[in-house]
C-alpha cells in the first residue's frame, strides 16, 4: 500500500510539473524593436550593415567588419520602418525603399556607408525617384555597372510602370521602355541584356515576349489560373530556368527553356511529390546550380554542390535541433552571415568563414527572448479534412505547460488569400497568444500557395463558402480532439484573415466567442473599387477569386460573400483594427461595418492609426495594438492579460482608440473635376476675427482659441490664423491674389515650419527636409486659412455640387473632394447654407460648413479628423 501511495504521489508530481503554466512573458519581448536585425555583409566583406533602433524606429547602421557593434554608426533616420535595404555591387552605396505612413507610394533612396553626418548624427540620404504618388519598383541591380539600377516608375500612367535606367551617383533617369502595352515585368540575363518582357491582358493571360533588337516575339503563355516565371539563366545565356505549372501540371516544376526554339527540358520537381517548386540558388560566379528547395511542413534543401552541402551539414551539426540559413555573402562566397533559428528558439546571427570554418556569434536580435526560450511553445504540423473531403494542412501551437485539453483557442488566419501561406518556425504573434494560454491553429486553407495549382485555384469564388469551411472544420477538428473549449474559440487575422474573421462571425455566428479583424475588407464591392491603380494587370485575377462585379452572377456572389450585408447575424464581440492610409483595404471598409454594428446595438471596438497603412509597422502602434488585443481577449474569454504598459504605448493606445459613436460612413461617388473654379463671389474684410474651437477626441475636450487677422499687401490679401491651446500654439498664414488664387502658405508649430508655393498646375511643399509636389490637373482649393471664404464665394444653392482637388499638408496627398449644399439651417439667429465636403477616397474625412446666406461669412464648421481617430473639431465664430 505504501508503494502505491508513493507511486501516486510521483505521478501527481509529474503531472503537476507537466501542467505548470509558463510565466507571462512581457509583450515587449515579442513585439518591441529587436536590438539588432537584418545583418548584411558588403560585397567586398569590408562592412557589416544591420538594422537597429534610431529615435525609436529600426534604421540602417554600419560598421567595419573588425569593429565591435557599439562602434557602429546610423545611416538613416526614417520615421517609419523600412521595407528593406541592399548593397550596390561595389559596396559604395546602401539602397533602400520607403513610403509615407503606409500609403505604399514608394521611392528609392541611396546613402554611402562612408558618408559623414552634416548635421546631427545621420548623413543625408538621396531620394533617387523624387516623385509623388508613384510606386517605384526595382527590376535589376547591376553587377557590371555598380552605379546602375533598372527601375519601374508609374508616374506617366498610374496603372503601368515604364522601365528606366537609374544612375545611383547622380539620380539620372533614362527611359528604356515606355509601357503602353500592359507590360508587368522585365527580365535580364547574366550580362544584363533585357531579354524577356511579361505582358498581361484583360483576361489575365500572361505572355512572355522575347526581345530581339526592337522586336518582341511571344514565346510562352499562361492563363490567369496558372503561374510561370523566369528564375534565372543558364551558364551561356542561351536558355532560362522556367518555373511553371502550365497545362496538365498541378505542382510547379523547374524547366530549361530555349527562347529561340521554345523547347522545354524538365530539370526537377518535388522528389516527394507534395508541393510546388520552392527555390533555385545559383552561383553568381560559375552560374551553376548550388541547390533547390521545397517547403511542405518544413523546408527540404537538395544540394547540387558538394562543397556547399558539406558546409551546410557542418553548420547543422553545430546547432542540433535548429535550422540554418545562409543570409548574406561576400562576392566570392568565402564569408557569410548565417541565421540559426527554430520554432521555439530566439534567432542568432553568426559570421562564418567557409575556408577556416571560423564561426563567430555576431548578435542575437532579441536577447531577452533568449532568456525565456524555455517557456516558448512547439509548433506542430497537423492536417484535417474540410467539408468536401479536401485535406487542409495547418500548424498547431499549444501553450507550454498546459494540459493540452479544453483550451481557449485562436484560429489565426493568414492574408492573401491566393498564394501566401503560413510556415513552420518562430512566430512572435503565435508565441504571444500561446503564452497567454491559447491553443493557436494556423490553417493553410484552399487558395494558399505552395500546395499545387488545383489546391490554390480551389479557392476561386469560394470566399465565405468552402474557403470558410476549411477554417470552420479546423475548429471542429480541435473540438473533436478535445483540445479546444468550444465556448472559447476566437477567430483572428489580418487582410484576408480579417475578412475571414468577419465572415466567421457572420456566416457561423454560434461558432466563435469573438473576433479580431485587422485591416480586413467587409464589403467586397468597395474593396474592388479601391484597389491601387498599379494592380490593374491583376484585375482579372481578382475577379477570378471573388466574382466579376460587372455581371449579375458576379454581383450576387460578391454580395453573398460580403459580411457587411449580413451584419445582422453578428452576435459576438468584435475588435476592428485599421490603418488610415491603407491603399488596399481602405478605412471605409472598417468604418462601414463599425457603423452598421453600432447602429444595430452590437458590441464593436475600433482602433484607427493615422500613420499606418496595410497593417501596423511602427513599434509603438504595434505594441498598442497587441495590448488592446490582449485586453479584449481577456474581457471576452478570460485569458491571461498583461495590464501594464509603457507610458508611450498607453498614450498611443488612447490616441488610436475610436469613439464608435462618432464614426460616420457615407458612400461617396467620384465626380469629374472641372478645369477651374467658378469665379469666387466674395471678398475679404481687413480686420481681426475671433473663433472658438473645440476638439473632441477620445472622450477628451480640448479648447482652442483662434485669432484671424486679414490685411492687404499691395493688391494681394494676407490671412493669418493664430491658434493657442494646451497642445501648443500654431500659426497658419496664406497669401491670396485679389481673385482668391492662393500664392503662398506657411504653417508653423512646435518649431517646425512647412512652406507651400502655389501655381496653376503645381503645388510645392517642404516638410522635414522632404520636398513634395502636387500636380494639379483640375480645379483646386488650398485647405489653409481662408478656405471657408472661398467656399462661401461659390454659387451656393440647394443641391449645388462641385468637385475639386485639395493638396493636403498633413497626408502629403492630393485629395479629391466632393461638395454638396444640403440646404439651409438656422444657426442661432442666422440662416446658413449647410455645405458638406467629403474626401472621395475616405468618407470619414469630412467637413461641414455653415455659411451665412446673407453675409457669406462662416458661422460654424465641423470637421472629422480621420488622422486623429475620427476626432471632431468644431469651430464657431465669436
Amino acid at each position: 500500500m505504501k508503494k502505491v501511495f508513493i507511486l501516486l504521489v510521483l505521478l501527481i508530481g509529474i503531472n503537476m510539473m507537466q501542467a505548470q503554466k509558463a510565466p507571462l512573458i512581457d509583450r515587449e519581448i515579442f513585439f518591441g524593436n529587436p536590438e539588432i536585425s537584418g545583418g548584411q555583409l558588403s560585397p567586398d566583406g569590408k562592412w557589416i550593415s544591420f538594422m537597429k533602433e534610431y529615435n525609436g524606429i529600426m534604421n540602417i547602421w554600419v560598421k567595419s567588419l573588425d569593429e565591435p557593434f557599439d562602434k557602429a554608426r546610423p545611416l538613416t533616420d526614417s520615421t517609419r520602418p523600412l521595407y528593406g535595404y541592399f548593397w550596390s555591387e561595389d559596396g559604395q552605396y546602401i539602397l533602400y525603399v520607403k513610403d509615407k505612413d503606409g500609403d505604399e507610394n514608394i521611392n528609392v533612396f541611396a546613402v554611402k556607408p562612408t558618408d559623414k553626418a552634416e548635421k546631427g548624427e545621420v548623413p543625408n540620404s538621396r531620394n533617387l525617384t523624387p516623385l509623388n504618388e508613384v510606386t517605384a519598383q526595382i527590376y535589376m541591380v547591376s553587377k557590371k555597372d555598380p552605379d546602375l539600377l533598372m527601375v519601374g516608375i508609374n508616374d506617366r500612367d498610374k496603372a503601368w510602370h515604364d522601365l528606366y535606367s537609374l544612375k545611383i551617383s547622380t539620380g539620372e533617369l533614362k527611359m528604356i521602355h515606355e509601357n503602353k502595352d500592359r507590360i508587368t515585368g522585365y527580365d535580364f540575363d547574366w550580362v544584363e541584356n533585357l531579354r524577356v518582357l511579361y505582358r498581361t491582358d484583360e483576361k489575365g493571360t500572361t505572355q512572355f515576349l522575347y526581345k530581339e533588337g526592337e522586336k518582341l516575339t511571344p514565346i510562352y503563355e499562361t492563363l490567369v489560373t496558372e503561374t510561370a516565371y523566369i528564375s534565372n539563366w543558364n551558364e551561356n545565356n542561351s536558355e532560362f530556368y522556367l518555373v511553371t505549372n502550365k497545362g496538365d501540371l498541378d505542382l510547379s516544376a523547374l524547366f530549361l527553356m530555349n527562347p529561340s526554339t521554345k523547347k522545354l527540358t524538365k530539370i526537377e520537381s518535388d522528389p516527394k511529390g507534395k508541393v510546388d517548386f520552392g527555390g533555385l540558388f545559383i552561383d553568381r560566379n560559375t552560374r551553376k546550380i548550388i541547390s533547390t528547395q521545397y517547403t511542405s511542413d518544413k523546408t527540404d534543401v537538395y544540394w547540387k554542390d558538394k562543397t556547399w552541402e558539406a558546409n551546410y551539414n557542418y553548420l547543422k551539426s553545430k546547432f542540433p535541433g535548429r535550422e540554418v540559413d545562409f543570409q548574406s555573402f561576400t562576392k566570392d562566397y568565402s564569408k557569410s552571415l548565417i541565421a540559426v533559428w527554430g520554432d521555439k528558439y530566439a534567432t542568432e546571427a553568426y559570421f562564418y568563414d567557409t575556408k577556416t570554418k571560423e564561426l563567430i556569434l555576431q548578435y542575437t536580435p532579441r536577447p531577452k527572448l533568449k532568456e525565456v526560450e524555455k517557456h516558448l511553445a512547439e509548433m506542430i504540423p497537423v492536417s484535417y479534412k474540410s467539408s468536401d473531403g479536401l485535406r487542409i494542412p495547418a500548424y498547431l501551437t499549444l501553450p507550454k505547460g498546459s494540459s493540452d485539453k479544453n483550451l481557449p483557442t485562436i484560429i489565426l488566419v493568414h492574408g492573401g488569400p491566393k498564394g501566401p501561406r503560413d510556415y513552420w518556425g518562430y512566430n512572435s504573434e503565435v508565441q504571444f497568444l500561446a503564452n497567454r494560454g491559447f491553443a493557436v491553429l494556423q490553417p493553410n486553407f484552399r487558395a494558399s500557395g505552395g500546395y499545387g495549382k488545383n489546391f490554390q485555384n480551389a479557392g476561386d469564388l469560394q470566399w465565405g463558402k468552402l474557403m470558410q469551411d476549411d477554417i470552420t472544420w479546423g475548429v471542429s477538428y480541435l473540438v473533436e480532439q478535445g483540445i479546444a473549449d468550444p465556448k472559447k474559440v476566437v477567430i483572428m487575422g489580418g487582410s484576408y484573415g480579417g475578412y475571414a474573421t468577419l465572415a466567421g462571425l457572420t456566416f457561423t455566428p454560434n461558432l466563435y466567442a469573438a473576433g479580431v479583424d485587422i485591416v480586413g475588407p467587409s464589403n467586397i464591392f468597395t474593396l474592388l473599387d479601391s484597389v491601387p491603380a498599379y494592380w490593374e494587370a491583376g484585375r482579372a485575377f481578382l475577379y477570378g477569386m471573388v466574382g466579376d462585379p460587372n455581371t449579375p452572377e458576379g454581383q450576387k456572389l460578391i454580395r453573398d460573400a460580403s459580411p457587411l450585408f449580413s451584419v445582422d447575424n453578428i452576435n459576438k464581440p468584435l475588435l476592428i483594427i485599421q490603418g488610415a492610409n491603407d491603399p488596399r483595404v481602405k478605412q471605409a471598409e472598417s468604418d462601414q461595418i463599425v457603423v452598421a454594428l453600432r447602429d444595430k446595438g452590437k458590441k464593436v471596438d475600433y482602433l484607427l492609426a493615422d500613420d499606418e497603412g496595410h497593417g501596423f509597422r511602427k513599434p509603438v502602434n504595434n505594441m498598442a495594438m497587441y495590448a488592446e488585443i490582449e485586453r479584449f481577449l481577456n474581457e471576452v474569454v478570460g485569458t491571461d492579460y498583461q495590464k501594464d504598459m509603457p507610458a508611450d504605448v498607453e498614450k498611443r493606445l488612447k490616441e488610436i482608440r475610436v469613439d464608435v459613436s462618432k464614426v460616420v460612413y457615407e458612400p461617396v461617388q467620384k465626380s469629374t473635376v472641372a478645369s477651374s473654379l467658378p469665379k469666387i463671389q466674395n471678398k475679404f474684410q481687413e480686420g481681426v476675427q475671433k473663433f472658438e474651437v473645440i476638439i473632441d477626441v477620445q472622450g477628451q475636450t480640448i479648447p482652442v482659441n483662434v485669432t484671424r487677422t486679414v490685411s492687404k499687401s499691395g493688391e494681394n490679401w494676407l490671412v493669418k490664423d493664430e491658434a493657442a491651446s494646451a497642445m501648443g500654439n500654431s500659426v497658419d498664414e496664406m497669401e491670396y491674389t485679389s481673385e482668391f488664387k492662393p500664392l503662398k502658405r506657411k504653417f508653423q508649430q512646435a518649431g517646425m515650419e512647412v512652406p507651400m508655393v502655389f501655381t496653376d498646375k503645381l503645388v510645392k511643399m517642404t516638410m522635414m527636409g522632404n520636398h513634395i509636389e502636387f500636380v494639379m490637373d483640375g480645379a483646386y482649393i488650398s485647405d489653409g486659412v481662408g478656405y471657408d471664404q472661398i467656399i462661401a464665394g461659390l454659387p451656393l444653392a440647394k443641391d449645388y455640387t462641385h468637385s475639386y482637388y485639395l493638396p493636403d499638408m498633413i497626408s502629403g496627398k492630393n485629395k479629391q473632394m466632393n461638395l454638396k449644399v444640403e440646404g439651409k439651417e438656422r444657426i442661432g439667429e442666422k440662416e446658413a447654407w449647410k455645405v458638406g465636403i467629403v474626401n472621395v477616397e475616405n468618407s470619414s474625412d469630412k467637413t461641414t460648413l455653415w455659411i451665412d446666406a446673407k453675409s457669406q461669412e462662416l458661422v460654424k464648421s465641423e470637421q472629422i479628423l480621420a488622422q486623429m481617430g475620427n476626432a471632431v473639431m468644431t469651430m464657431v465664430k465669436k
